[in-house]
């Protein structure tokens, strides 16, 4: 299995969501290795985007976001949860893949022990926070280059999602630019977390 290069994640992030499907993100921890199969992404671009975070410029806690691509963008959410993107585009353009939902094929003991209250093995890493959880991922390592193949947390190219098993839709939680169908997810998957659509009470952007 190969390591995902700079250069394949240096695209556009509508492009690099998709492939992601069916590639594999590990991290190492102190309790051991965790590794998912990504099933579910969503695309957010920079400036474009009002969904973005990027969307009103650069500020500190969006830099990672400006790239260079491959690195991890992790930011902390409703007080509660961390979640993770994968930053794609060439370095000083902004844009990222939010990773939502993936099937865990490594460390499902530690990843049980991370997500006690999982009914089930698909219920893992079903969403973006337990996604999150399981891998042991926090504001720490945010900025991490995933493709430096010393790094502590890596992407991996996975088995590829034929393209009649990919479906797209409409983003999670987001209150502006709700009608792009910039999430993707595999089809059948019983860890592609649940739909819910944004209101006007949520304003912050999810990435």
């Amino acid at each position: 299995m190969s390591q995902l290069t700079r250069d394949e994640l240096a695209r556009d992030p509508l492009w690099v969501a998709r492939s992601l499907l069916g590639c594999e993100l590990r991290a190492d921890g102190a309790d051991g290795p965790v590794a998912v199969r990504l099933v579910e992404v969503e695309a957010y671009r920079g400036t474009d985007d009002p969904a973005s975070h990027c969307y009103r410029g650069r500020t500190e806690r969006n830099a990672v976001m400006f790239g260079p691509a491959g690195h991890l963008y992790v930011y902390f959410v409703y007080g509660m949860h961390f979640c993770i993107n994968v930053v794609c585009l060439q370095d000083g353009v902004p844009g990222a893949v939010l990773l939502r939902a993936g099937e865990v094929v490594e460390g499902a003991e530690i990843a049980r022990a991370r997500r006690p209250a999982a009914r089930k093995e698909a219920q893992l890493a079903s969403g973006p926070a337990r996604l999150a959880g399981v891998l042991g991922i926090t504001r720490e390592h945010n900025g991490i280059d995933l493709t430096d193949p010393n790094s502590p947390i890596r992407l991996y190219a996975g088995s590829q999602v034929a393209e009649d098993d990919i479906r797209s839709g409409p983003r999670v939680g987001v209150s502006t630019a709700t009608e792009l169908p910039w999430r993707s997810w595999v089809d059948g998957s019983e860890s592609v977390s649940s739909y819910r659509r944004g209101g006007r009470r949520r304003t912050r952007a999810r990435a």
